[in-house]
């Protein structure tokens, strides 16, 4: 049985929580939050042991194996060290923090302590995702020579809310840019030039986001991200000789096309009942079990990668954050 601990019992952690419950041999052990009441709720929702109001409070359950943290972005990277620095394994919400100088400090403390971490880019996982890239690297579409991918969505206007709050990390890129650029980096790569334009609302935060990246062997991704429209949060994976289609929305997707020259289309489809979010709870528990520190999958070096992407387009579109 693995421990799960949940630290910030937010509308993510909500839906972590209930795809926890389908996992065989975890249990959903503790949850923390600034508030003991919200705290108290939560863990009477899904009938959790031990519930604070304090996350340092964590820390005094020994027998926990495992914390997921699904606080604001601008408090990931505080959280996390709390946690590795108590010598607790972190399953650590998307962006990993707010900058490459955070992740970098994550990862050496993690490392130094031997403690495991991982990002939770909940995407990787994703049978649709793993079956596209298994697609590409066998040559189905030949090279690839091009990523298309946007993910967009109409958000209320609710400037104290974290989407449309800088204090808080608020903005397109950091929520949502980052699964069309984790797509770009997780089939071409690391490019050799970025290039961003955004556009900015009335309270200072990006509220889109187009981005062009460029690759040393002459690829190319096309991706952009926005808070003030609905898109069609769809992934293009363009070969030589063919294409991968991934459904929308592409970073949670239930299916995939693959279109070769000459061919028959296929559509690979992976129904489920759950979130999605089973999937890395899963690969966190095997990785665990197995005595490893970090994922094979999606290491610390892909995360200080993706951060250092992430940091590169906000540079050239001129998004930036106390």
């Amino acid at each position: 049985m693995t421990r799960w601990g949940i630290l910030g019992p937010g509308r993510i952690a909500h839906k972590f929580a209930k795809d926890l419950l389908t996992v065989p041999d975890a249990q959903l052990y503790a949850v923390a939050s600034s508030d003991q009441q919200r705290a108290d709720e939560f863990a009477q929702e899904y009938n959790i042991p031990h519930a604070f109001g304090s996350y340092t409070d964590l820390l005094t359950l020994p027998d926990l194996d495992v914390v997921y943290v699904a606080t604001p972005h601008v408090k990931h990277h505080e959280h996390v060290l709390l946690l590795l620095n108590g010598g607790v394994a972190v399953l650590g919400e998307k962006p990993f923090a707010m900058n490459s100088q955070q992740v970098r400090e994550m990862v050496e403390t993690a490392r130094s302590k031997g403690v495991f971490l991982m990002e939770a880019l909940w995407t990787r996982f994703m049978p649709g995702i793993c079956k596209a890239l298994e697609l590409a690297q066998s040559g189905a579409i030949g090279k690839v020579v091009s990523i298309k991918a946007d993910f967009g969505f109409r958000a209320p206007f609710l400037p104290e809310k974290r989407l449309f709050n800088k204090e808080l990390g608020g903005g397109s890129v950091l929520d949502i840019g980052i699964y069309p650029l984790f797509l770009s980096y997780l089939f071409l790569g690391k490019p050799s030039m970025v290039k961003a334009s955004a556009n900015f609302g009335s309270t200072g935060v990006d509220e889109q986001c187009g981005m062009v990246l460029t690759y040393p062997d002459g690829q190319l991704a096309l991706l952009d991200s926005t808070i003030i429209a609905d898109t069609d949060c769809i992934g293009l994976i363009q070969g030589e000789t063919g294409q991968i289609r991934i459904h929308s929305r592409f970073h949670e997707t239930k299916g995939i096309t693959l279109k070769q020259t000459d061919q028959p289309e296929q559509v690979f489809t992976f129904d489920r009942t759950t979130f999605g979010y089973d999937y890395e709870a899963q690969h966190v528990m095997q990785c665990l079990a197995e005595g490893k520190t970090e994922s094979p999958l999606w290491s610390l070096e892909d995360s200080l990668n993706l951060i250092a992407l992430l940091d590169a387009v906000q540079a050239e579109a001129g998004i930036v954050y106390e």
